[in-house]
């Protein structure tokens, strides 16, 4: 029985809910967003409330069931608050700047590294070592700052490369002599 699923959806003041079907659209203040979610749950539209419940008692409906309450929570809190995720940069002459549509990587290559930044993202650096990416949807976000720690992974003897801020790098000893 899934305790999350159970929980039914409050919609926000400002915020407006449509459920057609599987899908499910939101639009707030900072944008609108929409999902389909899969067959095996049901939505309902109940007093300024959205409820998932599971079509039937199979393993995978109710596995389902939280997960797609989930994904619409993330919807309003998308549309009224929005997500940020900060990342770090350690290392001697590794920085970052914004320079129009794309962010300028400077990580120890030969040459730098440009990162494309999609549309509806948002990518800040309040100082050469920090970069925040925002927007309203949760998973983009998450891609997008994804994308960029790949292009240099914290290495766990000196920590240099892009870690997320809340990243705990586990540390390891040098060779002995």
């Amino acid at each position: 029985m899934s305790r999350i699923g159970k929980k039914p959806v409050v919609v926000p003041a400002g915020v407006t809910v449509n459920v057609e079907g599987q899908t499910v659209s939101v639009k707030g203040p900072k944008g609108e967003l929409q999902t389909c979610l899969v067959s095996l749950v049901s939505v309902k539209l109940e007093d300024n409330q959205v409820v998932v419940a599971p079509r039937n008692k199979t393993k995978a409906s109710r596995s389902a069931w939280g997960m797609c309450r989930t994904l619409i929570a993330n919807l309003m809190v998308g549309v009224t608050d929005g997500f940020s995720k900060t990342l770090h940069i350690n290392g001697v002459g590794y920085r970052a700047a914004v320079q129009g549509k794309g962010l300028k990587l400077n990580l120890g290559y030969s040459h730098d590294v440009v990162y494309d930044i999609p549309e509806g993202i948002t990518v800040v650096t309040p100082k050469p070592t920090e970069i925040i990416v925002s927007g309203i949807d949760k998973q983009q976000v998450g891609q997008v700052a994804a994308e960029i720690r790949e292009w240099r992974k914290p290495e766990p003897y000196k920590g240099k490369g892009i870690k997320y801020a809340d990243e705990y790098i586990f540390r390891k000893e040098g060779k002995k002599k």
